[in-house]
């Protein structure tokens, strides 16, 4: 697999210096103020193309690094309750049977109040 990613860089490097060497002509952009830059064309490309490129890459590496942040402080508050969970006595004997269940349902507020189905009266 190694072999074919390095193939792959080799041949888009191979096409990008072909296509500067075929295109290597000046290129005259008017700038503010009646200024006159002549830029070699391949040039031009690779610049316009790191304007775009480096912010993207910039805002990529930083949502990474916030993921990375938010992973890491999910990892040791996690760390830390199973270290608080294993600290715990036992409160139940072996033998104990489990309590009872409530049979009753909870009231979960105005959203489910009884007997109208959802709809208000």
């Amino acid at each position: 697999m190694q072999f074919l990613k390095t193939l792959f860089w080799a041949l888009i490097i191979g096409l990008a210096a072909a296509f500067a060497l075929n295109n290597w002509v000046p290129v005259e952009i008017r700038l503010w103020g009646g200024v006159v830059a002549d830029v070699n064309l391949p040039l031009l490309l690779l610049v316009t193309f790191l304007i775009g490129f480096v912010p993207m890459l910039l805002a990529y590496y930083t949502v990474r690094w916030r993921l990375r942040q938010r992973l890491a402080a999910s990892e040791r508050a996690l760390t830390e309750l199973r270290a608080l969970h294993e600290s715990k006595p036992a409160t139940a004997e072996p033998g104990d049977p489990a309590p009872a269940a409530d049979a009753t349902p909870a009231d979960d507020g105005p959203l489910f109040s009884s007997g109208t189905g959802g709809r208000s009266a």
